[in-house]
């Protein structure tokens, strides 16, 4: 009788002892259990028999079970029961802590975030649009990067992988940053072609513009003839936009479903353009910038503006279609006219627009940023001139073949001075 009231006095539940105790001894021990009770359930049994009941009832049934024909063994069975219980909720409740909600809500971004490890380590490059990718939740402007992408294609993690490992892997090759800093662009060829510039909205934000203004193309070749050169000078004016976008400094995730503030306008001046529509060099160039950008510049874009385009340059906007996705050429909006323009914004943007645009700010190239341009080319052909004459008498043949070397350069350094009136931004 005391090794059944022993078993019948310190069990953790009822569920205990149904299964261990057998049905012939709980009828011989009506009257020394109330004793027993009272004792032992006041002091142990209510915080165990809460944390037990709920969650761990099956278990400690089927824990206790095997081990009824080891009388010993059934108290260690139930009073170890509870620990495991406890540790699996402690270790449970830091990993959900640990999750950001704009993570736990969006498994493939998520799963994306998990990925950037091997995303940066395969492509040995760790920078996307001046912003030092770390695989930190915390760290807001490397998830919105990441956000982007996965926008990008559509929320499908694995792309957006392929994708960003692309991206990196060439901005590690191409080092757009440094075009910015340090890069210099023949005048000549590019002078008057991109711009940037900001507008004050209505709720206190930037509005970043970029403009390129093709109309300021004098020779089809020397702009778009070295097909490199010209991504290059493309590249380091979207750069200093990006830059002006500020994503580094960026303190709130963006809502995957909500509105991107980290986006630019752009605007396309086809003017007296009808002369490119066939040419194979600008095809060439459009096709490869296009390929570049939408790798490499994946949801910068809020809304780009084709003006004053002439209606041969359809072929323009369906290479587009066939590049790009319908979540970007959703954004596409072709003008006829360009003095059109401002209507597409509200004021004070409105209002300070060019005044060729609807507006009556001041013209793109008094008021607007631009990439940096030389017309070094042509220069030194100019400075070594006048070093060429001064040694010209001391030789009777060189005064005669001097002023053919010397005439070209400066046909060229006058046709430069006339290429820089315009401005624009390509893509």
């Amino acid at each position: 009788m005391s090794e059944q009231q022993d078993k019948t006095a310190p069990p953790a539940s009822e569920a205990v002892d149904k299964a261990v105790e057998p049905s012939t001894e709980t009828t011989a021990a009506p009257a020394p259990v109330p004793e027993a009770q009272p004792e032992q359930k006041t002091p142990v049994e209510p915080a165990p028999a809460q944390e037990a009941t709920p969650s761990t009832t099956t278990p400690a049934a089927e824990s206790a079970a095997p081990e009824a024909t080891a009388p010993e063994a059934t108290e260690p069975a139930a009073a170890a029961a509870p620990a495991p219980e406890e540790q699996n909720k402690e270790d449970d409740k830091p990993v959900a802590d640990e999750k950001p909600e704009y993570l736990a809500k969006n498994p493939a971004l998520s799963q994306f975030f998990d990925r950037l490890p091997s995303i940066l380590s395969s492509s040995g490059h760790d920078e996307m649009w001046g912003v030092p990718l770390k695989h930190d939740s915390a760290d807001v402007p490397t998830v919105n990067v990441l956000i982007k992408f996965l926008r990008a294609n559509e929320g499908n993690a694995k792309l957006a992988e392929e994708q960003l490992t692309k991206a990196l892997q060439w901005r590690k090759q191409m080092n757009p940053s440094a075009l910015v800093e340090s890069g210099r662009f023949n005048a000549s060829k590019f002078g008057g072609l991109g711009y940037l510039t900001t507008y004050q909205q209505a709720d206190g934000k930037e509005l970043v513009v970029t403009w390129n203004i093709y109309g300021a193309v004098k020779s089809i070749d020397d702009t778009f003839g070295d097909m490199d050169e010209f991504v290059k000078w493309r590249v380091a004016l979207m750069e200093l936009a990006v830059q002006e976008l500020k994503l580094a400094q960026a303190t709130s995730v963006l809502d995957y479903d909500g509105e991107d503030p980290y986006q630019m306008v752009q605007v396309h001046d086809y003017l007296n353009l009808s002369f490119l529509r066939l040419n194979p060099n600008l095809r060439a160039a459009t096709k490869k910038t296009i390929d570049v950008f939408t790798t490499a510049y994946p949801e910068l874009l809020r809304e780009k503006f084709f003006v004053n385009v002439p209606t041969i340059m359809g072929w323009m906007f369906a290479a587009m279609k066939v590049f790009l996705s319908k979540n970007t050429t959703r954004k596409f909006h072709p003008i006829s006219n360009g003095a059109n323009l401002a209507r597409e914004f509200n004021a004070p943007v409105k209002e300070n627009l060019p005044k060729a645009y609807g507006g009556n700010g001041p013209a793109l190239q008094e008021s607007a940023r631009t990439v940096k341009l030389e017309e070094s080319a042509p220069a030194p052909a100019e400075v070594s001139a006048p070093e060429q004459e001064k040694e010209a008498p001391k030789e009777a043949e060189a005064p005669k073949e001097e002023p053919k070397q010397e005439e070209p350069p400066k046909a060229e350094a006058a046709v430069t001075a006339q290429e820089t009136p315009v401005a624009g931004e390509a893509k």
